[in-house]
């Protein structure tokens, strides 16, 4: 069999043998997206959510909780009932936060890991007229004139923002960081000229491809294959590699038949051609984790972001 087929049928067998525990899925399953409606996430996610709610045999719905940084979901994921209704994406900074302030929630107490999807591809972009026509220029004209250069991220606390704020550091510079709910309204803002750069994921491609900003450098550990001749921070020489890793997750105490279902399910669904080109569009690509190597990847990282989070200074409790 071909392994599409083998993961289709998988996901369907994993339907029956959930069914020995209240006929999961029994109505459609909510998938909470921490990021606003109509960016480059959410519209991967949608695809994500229908070819799962094929293998489920039931709708899964996604439902859009921005801010915080993309910590929003996790309440949500804390307060549900155990019964795989309701999953979340788990993006990086659900890791990071609770070590720069206190929350009534715990990423590794609150959540089973379902499995690891894919990794982000994170860049800076200036507006294409812009005179800081690499990344040095930008990082001189932050030096050379405190508090004037305004960059955009996606949120306090992201790694788009810690990595713009390590670089800033690193060169002695005072910057003005202005931080969005999402990528759109930021990349609008940026093109406009509103913003003098922004730092984020590759929901920045339409407007890179199109002319209207220019890619200095993307945080990879090589370069893209969309941007070839775009160099990385590492490259650069600023010893710099970030591709947040994200993931699915439901409320701590799933039951095995159900985390065993969604894990099929979502599985096959990440493999379905359909999801595979719309991570092609972002430059991104599967990083598959199973339940257990996926739970030990969160915790390895936990414990990574409270070292990065304490280095920068940033922790506030």
């Amino acid at each position: 069999m071909k392994r599409r087929d083998v993961l289709l049928a998988a996901a369907a067998a994993c339907v029956t043998r959930a069914h020995a525990h209240a006929d999961f899925p029994s109505r459609p399953v909510t998938l909470w997206v921490p990021w606003p409606a109509g960016g480059a996430t959410d519209l991967a996610m949608r695809v994500l959510a229908e070819a799962a709610s094929r293998q489920l045999g039931q709708p899964v719905i996604v439902e859009n909780r921005a801010g915080a940084s993309g910590t929003l979901a996790m309440p949500v994921l804390q307060q549900a009932a155990p019964d795989g209704h309701t999953i979340a994406q788990l993006p990086q900074t659900v890791l990071r936060v609770p070590w720069i302030q206190k929350l009534t929630w715990d990423p590794i107490r609150d959540v089973t890991p379902i499995l690891q999807v894919s990794g982000t591809t994170f860049g800076i972009v200036v507006p294409a007229a812009s005179r800081l026509r690499d990344l040095d220029a930008l990082l001189a004209f932050a030096q050379a004139h405190p508090d004037e250069l305004t960059v955009g991220s996606n949120g306090v606390g992201t790694t788009p923002h810690l990595v713009i704020d390590e670089l800033m550091r690193r060169r002695g510079a005072r910057w003005l960081h202005v931080p969005y709910k999402g990528t759109a309204e930021q990349m609008v803002a940026v093109a406009s000229g509103h913003l003098m750069a922004g730092v984020n994921s590759t929901g920045f491609a339409p407007y890179v491809d199109s002319g209207r900003l220019r890619l200095l450098a993307t945080f990879g550990e090589q370069r893209t294959r969309r941007w070839p001749q775009v160099p990385t921070l590492k490259e650069l020489g600023h010893s710099i590699v970030a591709t947040s890793p994200w993931g699915l997750g439901g409320p701590s105490g799933l039951p095995p038949a159900v985390l065993e279902c969604l894990h099929r399910a979502f599985h096959a669904a990440m493999h379905e051609p359909m999801y595979r080109a719309e991570l092609a569009k972002v430059d991104q690509e599967l990083a598959y984790l199973g339940p257990a190597a996926y739970a030990d990847a969160l915790r390895a990282s936990f414990r990574n972001e409270q070292q990065f989070v304490e280095r920068l200074g940033l922790r506030s409790l």
